[in-house]
């Protein structure tokens, strides 16, 4: 894996800072520790670090083709590279490295733009034409990796793996985007295509950009979606097997590295999964690493552990420490913008334990979302069916009402905790869905929020993300269509984000099977019935599994890389709370409520509520403002 950035000037052939350019290609040096590479001519300049997964000794970078009219400065790895390379060699193209890096620049000699549908993998990558004097720029399928780029003042364009190179730049608009700010207080993260600042974007999943020296008008065209039909694959047996036959294809293909291997174990149907196709198709022990937690009710390493001792893998553990805090502050210099995830402090951690074994690991993210995994779609397709059986007219007054005078009882039992779900009800399904999985409720956004902010807002929402997305989202079952919502959000906004910055702060590179777009495509066309049957999630693909997996790692209650926020905020980070959300840094930028803002701390210090949720991406938001003001 591997971190890019470049310049490209739209206007005309003005000389590129070499100092500005090797300064933002250092600040990524993290992502690419062992081979850094520079190209710079009239107009263009392309960097990139280098983290040698195959064909160690050549393949470095940017790579230019045979005549030096073509560049390229790429992240990622194309699986299906051999056939490419084979289909190419065939048409008379030459190679030179065993790499990857060299299919992708004949790639777009051989096909131009339309070298990404051939592509098989996951890639963030930048081609120099001199002789059509354009840029292109393109992004995978489902956004596994980064690619962030901005217009400057001075008519230059400039891309990059992460956020933090192009804020090396001088000339970067750093004002926030209020629109983004809301998405943040939504979601937890910024969505694609914004950023949190104006007028720096991220490039979305699935899309390219085309970028001519003389024409300062520019628009990123999607070249891949996903489609979302009911196709007859067959009886349970036949799809369950088809199923896993399929997914074992895709393990195999991520199991070539030139580096040591090996793959995240939580002891979840997933990662599980994973381990077992691996083992399958390895003849020495597959390398996996997971870790544990000191509180039974975070704690999956016992399961892990049947896993391994199963397929006799290389396995190791550490436990993270309870009041693993200290990682807090580091965070923010990790993700350059609001990130409200708290999971990315144990991500963080299994990303350190698994360097110190391997290069190259393979993770089980991507399954929830494309089999229906989350409690969620389960509480959603439950209260999709009450909202169908009485007309809104009678529906939303009667619990919309019910919500706001049921009481939040934090301490009870989830039984009795109705006031979520009554609010839910009372709004219309995309609103209900934005509602389960918002960190910070409508509610809780209007009292936090200064007058000044939402007149800058000017009535915009952060569930419009969601609303844009089902315009044109080829989709028509319900179930179907919040899935498609969380691929095209939760999925990259979060997951991958998470993983991406914690893998690459290590030079650790993560590569994802549930997520080969090959896959994708054949499971969203499977019947929804067949991912959420009689409440269980990814039911067809846990029948799958029960030749290779015990049943109390398939069907057991499933759990996540949880922090202990709401004791940590009472206990440890009590100080640290009341210093920062009451402090001069929030007080002083604008956005807020000072009184709201009192209340939150005081209700959680004292027990009275559990704004642990609240409060983590308030201390995440001020973190990533203190670090923008000093």
């Amino acid at each position: 894996m591997c971190g890019i950035v470049g310049i490209f000037d739209l206007l005309e052939k003005r000389e590129i800072n070499r100092e500005l350019l090797g300064k933002m290609n250092e600040s990524q040096f993290h992502r690419g520790p062992d081979e850094g590479g520079m190209h710079i001519e009239p107009g263009v300049g392309f960097a990139h670090r280098r983290l040698s997964i195959i064909d160690l000794s050549s393949g470095q970078q940017p790579m230019l083709s045979e005549d030096k009219n073509v560049v390229l400065t790429y992240n990622g790895e194309i699986y299906n590279f051999m056939q490419l390379r084979s289909e190419l060699e065939k048409s008379g193209y030459t190679f030179k490295t065993h790499c990857d890096t060299e299919v992708v620049l004949n790639a777009w000699l051989a096909w131009g733009e339309s070298c990404v549908e051939r592509f098989r993998g996951m890639f963030a990558f930048a081609v120099w034409d001199k002789h059509k004097q354009t840029v292109f720029i393109a992004r995978d399928r489902l956004g596994i990796k980064p690619l962030f780029y901005a217009e400057l003042s001075n008519g230059q364009f400039i891309f990059s793996s992460e956020l933090k190179a192009l804020k090396e730049h001088p000339l970067l608009p750093r004002d926030l985007d209020p629109a983004a700010i809301e998405e943040y207080f939504g979601f937890g993260y910024v969505p694609e295509p914004k950023t949190i600042y104006k007028n720096v974007y991220k490039l979305e999943p699935g899309y390219c950009l085309t970028l001519r020296r003389g024409q300062k008008a520019y628009q990123p065209r999607q070249y891949w979606d996903v489609t979302f039909s009911e196709q007859d694959y067959g009886s349970e047996q036949d799809v369950s097997e088809e199923l896993i036959t399929r997914f074992e294809e895709a393990v195999k293909i991520r199991m070539m590295a030139d580096v040591p291997l090996g793959a995240f174990l939580s002891g979840g149907v997933d990662s599980s999964g994973v381990v077992a196709m691996m083992a399958n198709n390895s003849d020495a022990a597959v390398n996996t690493c997971s870790i544990s937690f000191g509180d039974p009710k975070f704690n999956e390493s016992q399961f892990a552990q049947k896993v391994a001792d199963r397929y006799h893998t290389d396995h190791r553990v550490e436990q993270v420490d309870p009041d693993d805090f200290n990682l807090v502050s580091h965070l923010s210099g990790i993700y350059d913008e609001p990130y409200a995830d708290s999971s990315a402090l144990p991500t963080y951690r299994v990303c350190e334990l698994a360097k110190k074994q391997v290069t190259v690991v393979l993770s089980g993210d991507g399954g929830d979302e494309n089999l229906a995994g989350y409690r969620r779609y389960r509480w959603h397709t439950y209260e999709d069916r009450m909202r169908s059986f009485m007309p809104d007219a009678l529906r939303k007054p009667l619990f919309g009402t019910l919500g706001h005078v049921y009481p939040k009882a934090d301490w009870a039992p989830k039984i009795f905790r109705a006031k979520s779900t009554f609010e839910s009800i009372g709004r219309d399904s995309l609103e209900g869905y934005f509602h389960s999985v918002s960190v910070n409720s409508n509610s809780i956004r209007a009292a936090l929020f200064s007058d000044q902010l939402k007149q800058e807002l000017q009535g915009y929402q952060a569930v419009d993300v969601f609303r844009r997305h089902q315009k044109s989202a080829p989709v028509e079952n319900p179930q179907s269509l919040v899935q498609y919502l969380d691929l095209k959000t939760y999925l990259v906004g979060d997951i991958l984000t998470k993983v991406d910055r914690a893998s690459m702060a290590h030079a650790l590179e993560v590569r994802v099977p549930l997520l080969d777009h090959e896959l994708v495509e054949w499971m969203a066309n499977m019947p929804p019935s067949l991912k959420l049957k009689n409440r269980e999630g990814k039911y067809i693909f846990k029948k799958g599994l029960e030749p290779h997996l015990p049943e109390d790692i398939l069907y057991r209650p499933k759990m996540g890389f949880a922090v202990p926020l709401a004791s940590w905020f009472k206990g440890p980070l009590r100080e640290t709370v009341t210093e920062s959300l009451l402090g001069k840094t929030m007080l002083d930028c604008g956005f807020f409520e000072q009184k709201f803002l009192n209340k939150i701390v005081e209700q959680h210090q004292s027990g009275m509520r559990d704004h642990s949720t609240s409060i983590w991406s308030l201390l995440m938001f001020e973190a990533f403002l203190h670090k923008e003001l000093h």
